[in-house]
């Protein structure tokens, strides 16, 4: 593909120049002040996809508008649905920002904004394949619709509608999307698992008052006691989950998968400084990577309860509390975690306190093949744009609209991250690096070549 290379190369500072353009829109969609700026971001956004000659427009929702844009579909080719966001976190503390994070400044080969890695820098990728290859090649070699929200950080509320409403319109054989990391700086890879997510908060009223703990104490069920008795018996010293049931559903890890993270270049001596701890901890029978990746965990998240006050104050208190999560793989049913966890905790709270157990929210785990045509495609494309095969890991977190997508229109993604672990992703001095930029677009150029030969 030397002209479209040859395009790449003369492009590189203007395509550089438009993600400053972007980033300088700051298009934070949890201040309701920045509405115009969404708006602003959205119309940008639109007008690149335009330019290209394809059918795009800008779609009204009751918050941030999506960007919805198409090419021609191509017959036998397979059709290729790109997912991203143009919105981005809060900047703040803004005190911890070097330059100031809507003016993106290039310094030690990366740009630094607000949104460079999630997800504008990556999102912007794909466009630029686009154009590449229509300046360089002409038409497509397979159909490529774009839709872009504004809403990605507070929760996809009008995507999710747009999604269930439009089926038809958003049909596809596989979606792409770049918002993740590679492995390691020099280390592309593909995201092949995420993990689900079973959210709860859990209560417990005693008394009807706080009380004095030398008058009442040993003769009333307090609260705090319970609630710590109750989280201690839902795992075990081994770090096993003892919710009944809760493993029937769990998939083992392939041997291939276990060989896959064991041959991946990890330092657990690194991570236990980077996190300035002695030891690491997690289900035993399991490296830190499956556990981080792909077995199930139970976390407090916070407790509360008494007397959180300056000094001593010999309290009973009345009532308590704990929010607490499952990290779930693929193929645990969160609706079915939490009917098994209702009874359990049940069986678990004393005489004398009364439970309220409030499930917050949940999802599936996401699990592709890695034998999929599909993956295969990228893991070529990837090679290509990036100079070395990619390793495939899971991520920890959830991604709710990859689950999404898979239910509503029934089919696989394609997690093609571009990032670094330590491009501070939601933090003070968000960066891309402008050399994984240019890869990932030379990267998107391929895949669109490399996903062109799959007969559909």
């Amino acid at each position: 593909m030397p002209d479209l290379l040859e395009y790449l190369d003369a492009a590189a500072a203007r395509f550089e120049e438009e993600l400053c353009e972007l980033l300088r829109i700051p298009s934070v969609s949890a201040d309701s002040t920045r509405r115009d700026d969404m708006h602003r971001a959205a119309r940008w956004l639109h007008g690149q996809l335009q330019s290209l000659g394809l059918a795009a427009e800008v779609v009204e929702t009751a918050g941030p508008p999506l960007v919805y844009a198409e090419s021609a579909p191509v017959p036998g080719a397979p059709t290729v649905l790109v997912y991203g966001h143009y919105d981005v976190q809060p900047a703040d503390p803004l005190e911890a920002w070097l330059t100031p994070p809507f003016e993106p400044t290039r310094r030690d080969g990366n740009v630094f904004a607000r949104g460079a890695t999630d997800d504008k820098g990556q999102l912007l990728t794909h466009v630029k394949s686009v154009e590449a290859w229509l300046a360089a090649r002409g038409p497509l070699p397979l159909q490529i619709k774009f839709l872009i929200e504004g809403e990605e950080e507070i929760g996809s509320e009008n995507l999710e509608r747009y999604l269930v409403d439009h089926q038809e319109r958003l049909d596809c054989d596989v979606v792409v999307i770049s918002d993740t990391s590679q492995f390691g700086d020099g280390y592309p890879a593909i995201t092949f698992g995420l993990r689900g997510i079973a959210y709860f908060e859990l209560r417990l009223t005693g008394p009807n008052q706080d009380l004095h703990s030398g008058v009442f104490g040993g003769a009333v069920v307090n609260p705090v006691n319970a609630l710590t008795q109750i989280l201690s018996q839902l795992i075990d010293t081994s770090g096993r989950i003892q919710v009944p049931g809760f493993y029937d559903d769990v998939v083992p890890l392939s041997e291939r998968e276990r060989a896959e993270f064991a041959g991946l270049p990890f330092d657990e001596a690194a991570l236990r400084a980077q996190l300035d701890v002695e030891h690491l901890a997690g289900e035993v029978g399991y490296s830190t990577l499956e556990r981080r990746w792909a077995r199930p965990t139970f976390d407090i998240h916070g407790i509360w309860g008494g007397y959180q006050g300056e000094g001593g104050k010999t309290v009973l208190p009345c009532r308590a509390g704990a929010k607490f999560s499952f990290r779930l793989v693929p193929n645990q049913d969160p609706h079915r975690v939490a009917a098994a966890l209702r009874p359990f905790l049940t069986s678990l709270c004393p005489p004398g306190a009364r439970m309220e157990l409030v499930e917050m929210h949940g999802a599936p785990g996401v699990l592709v093949a890695l034998d999929s045509p599909f993956m295969t495609a990228a893991a070529t494309a990837v090679e290509r744009g990036f100079g070395r095969h990619p390793v495939f890991i899971r991520e920890g977190g959830s991604i709710p609209i990859v689950t999404r997508f898979k239910q509503v229109l029934g089919v696989d993604t394609l997690l093609l991250g571009w990032g670094l672990e330590d491009d501070h992703a939601h933090g003070p001095n968000e960066k891309f690096s402008l050399a994984d930029f240019h890869r990932g677009i030379r990267a998107s150029a391929w895949l669109w070549e490399e996903l062109s030969k799959i007969r559909t």
